[in-house]
């Protein structure tokens, strides 16, 4: 990573760039006056967002300093005077940078958050990176903030606008760019789990009524329109990528946090920038169409190659949309594999950093590359293996133009997204526990007795409880005790060892999870006879709902990103 090969003057050394200034504070690059900046592209700010002035080279309050020369990968360590020292005049050690454990990379097309290593390992080229970033508002539709204690949930469209050299062959002609393909992200509140939503373009939705900022600053109410093409949220009748996110939300109930648009040039650039991305087929494909050419097994594509594939429908399956998400998904899950490969490279990783911020649109709460490593650290917490990609269901048909969804297996997993539950084997031993609880024998209803206290601070749920399990259940040995203090998130059920038949039988009734019950010590009812403490909590809604986290849907078609598939 020398001067020279980022276009800077010959013969410099990269250490030698950097100088204290004594205003701010920090290590900033300094280029040799003679230095010609004609490797750094002008910038390119969108119209909605006011461009940003021309400032001294200073970081973001709050962020990271610049690294002094000796930290930036490939120079040499130099000591300035300036450096702080220890006791006698030693030199303080500086705690040694932690390595990325894994990197997250997700896309609608194309992968979005590869900039995050760039960011990390190269603070000198921060200013020039939100540069190449354009942004648009996301006009209240999505949160506008993400944080450590919860979910995150971002949505990535990749548009079908053929902007750039060489995509005159794809897209509608004088199109503005359609939700062409689109992936809801959700990760986990603990980040070890990930699921990675796809969302045909060709499916019916209703597509709401989108408040949306223009370039003038007012702002235009577009009508929704009912019983739509999913990719219509984005660019028809001056839809922007609020629209789609209202759309998402419409459909799955999930709240989004952020999106992020890609275009056609980021396959092509992302996968050079990697050398280059490995596929699979069963079959030789050779469409006209797109123009992919590829024999039977295991291909390396980048570039026009590679979008090729990502684009290619008409030779795969039935020739429709649905096959067509299986190459991306494969494209990206071998994508993602081949940047982990890549992550303790600096050169690769500022390459990707710089094509990423260029192919990127995002909203106007992140941008900033600070804030985009900021949630790229944050979703890079997930392991490959535990990131799942799976599609909305829909109705199976021949109609290659549209399709519909099919609520039966839609619904329960859009439960089981906005219930923060798994789709891969994540912590499958504590799950597997869980669930032993509630296998084996059971006693009759007449034998369960149960002492019920409100814990979930909603009126009247204990006495609603007993008159179920009583007049429905035939549990006349249940009571009701009145409130709990303090109030409980989780509904529990505790029992001595020998109550464990009555545990399982009332569970079955209440569809309490194994996770609800709790070997421990029982307590007297009015009676004096010993009785289980069920402990109503926030979770519970009704008696004999389902109480807890919705439970992953079986019956859904899905890959795990560390898995290598081939396209039939």
């Amino acid at each position: 990573m020398d001067a020279q090969g980022r276009g800077r003057a010959e013969n410099i050394d990269p250490a030698d760039q950097w100088v204290l200034n004594p205003q701010t504070g920090d290590y900033e690059l300094r280029l040799h006056p003679s230095a010609p900046e004609s490797g750094i592209p002008s910038p390119r700010r969108s119209n909605l967002v006011p461009p940003r002035q021309n400032r001294p080279q200073r970081r973001p309050q709050g962020s990271p300093q610049a690294p002094p020369p000796g930290d930036v990968p490939g120079q040499r360590r130099r000591r300035m005077p300036e450096e702080p020292t220890g006791p006698a005049g030693r030199r303080r050690t500086r705690p040694k940078k932690a390595k990325g454990k894994k990197i997250a990379l997700w896309t609608g097309g194309a992968l979005a958050f590869v900039l995050v290593a760039g960011a990390a390992t190269a603070y000198f080229y921060i200013e020039h990176l939100n540069d190449n970033l354009t942004s648009v508002s996301d006009d209240g539709a999505g949160t506008g903030g993400f944080s450590k204690d919860r979910a995150i949930n971002v949505l990535i469209v990749g548009t079908d606008k053929r902007v750039g050299k060489g995509n005159e062959g794809y897209g509608d002609v004088g199109s503005q760019g359609h939700a062409d393909t689109t992936i809801l992200l959700h990760v986990s509140k603990d980040r070890s789990n990930a699921t990675a939503l796809s969302i045909p373009r060709d499916m019916i939705v209703d597509i709401p009524d989108c408040p949306t900022k223009q370039e003038n600053g007012s702002e235009k109410n577009i009508q929704g329109t009912q019983g739509t093409r999913f990719n219509e949220s984005l660019g028809v009748s001056g839809r922007t990528p609020s629209c789609t996110m209202r759309t998402v939300t419409e459909l799955t109930g999930v709240k989004l946090d952020h999106f992020m648009v890609v275009d056609f040039n980021a396959v092509k650039t992302l996968s050079s920038a990697v050398g280059g991305v490995d596929v699979c087929l069963e079959k030789p494909i050779k469409d006209k169409k797109s123009h992919l050419d590829l024999p039977k097994g295991t291909s390396t594509v980048e570039g026009d190659e590679a979008l090729s594939f990502v684009r290619t429908r008409y030779s795969v399956g039935f020739g429709g949309d649905l096959d067509r998400i299986k190459l991306q998904q494969q494209f990206m899950s071998s994508l993602m594999r081949k940047m982990k490969s890549k992550f303790t490279d600096p050169g690769a990783m500022l390459d990707l950093a710089e094509s990423a911020t260029k192919a990127l649109t995002v909203d106007s709460k992140i941008d900033d590359v600070f804030k985009l490593r900021d949630l790229g650290m944050e979703l890079g917490k997930t392991d490959l293996k535990n990131i799942s990609f799976t599609t909305v269901p829909v109705v199976d048909n021949t109609d290659k133009v549209t399709v519909l969804l099919n609520e039966a297996k839609a619904d329960p997993l859009f439960e089981a997204i906005r219930g923060d539950v798994s789709l891969t084997a994540t912590k499958k031993k504590e799950k597997d526990a869980q669930a032993a609880r509630l296998k084996g024998t059971k006693s009759s209803a007449a034998d369960v007795r149960v002492n019920i206290y409100n814990g979930s601070g909603k009126t009247g749920a204990a006495s609603k409880t007993l008159t179920y399990v009583q007049n429905e259940q035939g549990m006349n040995k249940a009571s009701q005790l009145g409130n709990h203090e303090p109030r409980q998130t989780k509904t529990t059920l505790e029992y001595s060892p020998d109550q464990a038949d009555q545990a399982r039988k009332l569970a079955e009734v209440l569809k309490l999870p194994g996770s609800a019950l709790k070997e421990g010590k029982s307590e007297t009812n009015d009676q004096g006879l010993p009785a289980m403490v069920l402990i109503l909590g926030a979770d519970f809604s009704e008696p004999g709902k389902p109480v807890g986290a919705p439970v992953a849907p079986s019956d859904i078609d899905k890959t795990e990103a560390d898995k290598k598939t081939c396209a039939k």
